[in-house]
């Protein structure tokens, strides 16, 4: 089954993921897949390949352990024309707009032959589709939506975001701009992020069905709770805030995290929203930073690009003017060191960082993906790296076993996911409240199971507003027969 949406963020990976966790439930082997994603929000499986954050998240709610088949092709934007390719789990060249269209046709190949081994070797296969399938200029060379459908015959339920308004028009002009082929698949429908009482939705519910011959198989509600693991930093709350604050024990701590133009794995500050106590936010210009006690400087798919954005807003003066703890993540380490030699990403070679670690930086071709363990502040600490990045000189202390820096107030590490580890967590928020004069006390959250319980949310929402049985149905038999054509139907140029 392919899961389509109306527009980015419809929901198209929390319903994967809450499908997933459903079937799992029930007993089902089941695994999710998508065939492209285009994210700098990216994890490393215990193989040492490099996938998408959200296929990583729908295999846990599988039960299953990370893996490269899951998402064959990994895009990654490094500016608003290029892109890196990894290609299952390894960076394998960058492409421009243009250039990558020529390149899908061989990619198709690449990504059938992967869905065909996961067919074979599991009941069920979830897939995911990227954007929308309505961006009819695409069509032609998609590998991701309908695309992927026909060739592989997949039943295809699209999900709209009720919350932007006007579903029922992207339900249906989705469908239309669709030729027939691909109409054919199209199974049904479902409502997301649904606030109110339902039965003001069921005149709308029944016309759609009348319009299309297709049903809403589902209307799954608003919950709050659900904010782990956004796909890209654009799905958090329009004020920045990440999370959902929750009342502070004794004194708030303020974070701010630095929103960078090519932000990546922006989903290391989740685990400080998690916390009682802890506001996070990303701010882009340097008043924010007046009333913070802890800054962020999180990972970057273009670092040196991303330290000139710092310097030509006045952020990367008022990050070396603060005097409160500053953590660096990937990028974010390498842009607080002494220098940094880039002949292989933005290829501007020797460029300035700015300063508060005395620690070189030297760009390599081969990139590092790892799934180490070690030892941060005497816990017992995991996490995943990828970066081209590596620390060619350093005078400072390390920060996670021999990797990494750190001095009184400045700490950098190429981890991600370090502050997931609740012992180093609960330390590194003492610490910084103690730099900041706060009288702030962590409380005893599992970030484990956080996650867990947003998953096992997702599965109950399925479980209970969803016509599970007509899903089954679909994942046995396919896509009904005789589905009605919807004019106009594709373009012809888009044919």
């Amino acid at each position: 089954m392919l899961i389509c949406g109306t527009t980015s963020d419809a929901g198209k990976s929390v319903l994967v993921a809450g499908l997933c966790r459903f079937l799992a439930r029930q007993g089902v082997d089941v695994v999710p897949f998508k065939a492209q994603n285009m994210s700098n929000n990216s994890f490393v499986t215990l193989d040492g390949g490099e996938i998408g954050r959200a296929q990583a998240l729908q295999a846990r709610a599988a039960f299953k352990e990370p893996s490269v088949r899951f998402n064959p092709v990994l895009l990654k934007p490094g500016s608003d024309r290029t892109s890196q390719v990894v290609l299952h789990g390894k960076a394998v060249g960058n492409v421009s707009a243009m250039s990558y269209r020529e390149r899908k046709a061989q990619l198709l190949d690449e990504v059938l032959s992967t869905l065909d081994g996961l067919r074979r070797d599991h009941e069920v296969v979830i897939c995911e589709g990227a954007g929308s399938p309505a961006e009819i200029n695409l069509r032609a060379n998609d590998i991701a939506n309908m695309g992927l459908a026909t060739r592989a015959g997949l039943p295809t339920l699209v999900v709209g975001d009720i919350d932007r308004g006007g579903v029922f028009a992207h339900l249906f002009g989705t469908l239309a701009v669709l030729d027939a082929a691909d109409q054919a698949l199209i199974s049904g429908f479902v409502v997301n992020k649904f606030r109110g009482d339902p039965r003001l939705l069921e005149p709308g519910l029944r016309q759609i069905n009348q319009l299309t011959g297709r049903p809403v198989l589902g209307v799954l509600p608003w919950r709050e709770e659900l904010w782990l693991d956004a796909e890209d930093s654009l799905s958090y709350n329009a004020d920045g805030v990440i999370g959902r604050p929750r009342p502070a024990l004794k004194d708030w701590l303020r974070v701010a995290v630095i929103r960078l133009p090519r932000i990546s794995n922006a989903t290391d500050a989740e685990a400080l929203a998690c916390e009682p106590g802890v506001s996070v936010r990303f701010v882009t210009e340097p008043s924010r930073l007046a009333d913070a006690d802890l800054v962020v400087l999180p990972g970057s798919k273009a670092t040196v690009d991303d330290l000139g954005w710092l310097r030509e807003t006045g952020l990367a003066q008022a990050i070396t003017r603060f005097d409160g703890p500053v953590l660096g993540i990937c990028g974010g380490f390498q842009m607080l060191s002494r220098r940094i030699e880039d002949d292989v990403e933005s290829r501007y070679g020797t460029v300035d960082g700015l300063g508060l670690l005395d620690v070189d930086i030297r760009f390599q071709p081969r990139k590092t993906l790892a799934t180490p363990e070690s030892v941060a502040w005497g816990e017992r600490v995991t996490g995943y790296e990828i970066h081209h990045g590596q620390v060619v000189r350093s005078t400072e202390q390390p920060l996670v076993g021999d990797e990494g820096a750190q001095t009184d107030r400045v700490l950098g590490t190429h981890w991600h996911g370090l502050l997931e580890n609740d012992g180093f967590r609960r330390r590194f928020l003492r610490w910084a409240a103690e730099r900041a004069g706060r009288d702030f006390e962590p409380a005893e959250v599992s970030f484990s199971a956080a996650r867990e319980a947003q998953l096992d949310l997702l599965g109950d929402l399925v479980a209970e507003n969803m016509d599970t049985k007509a899903v089954i149905d679909l994942l046995e038999r396919g896509a009904p027969a005789g589905l009605p054509f919807v004019p106009p139907g594709a373009p012809p140029a888009a044919e």
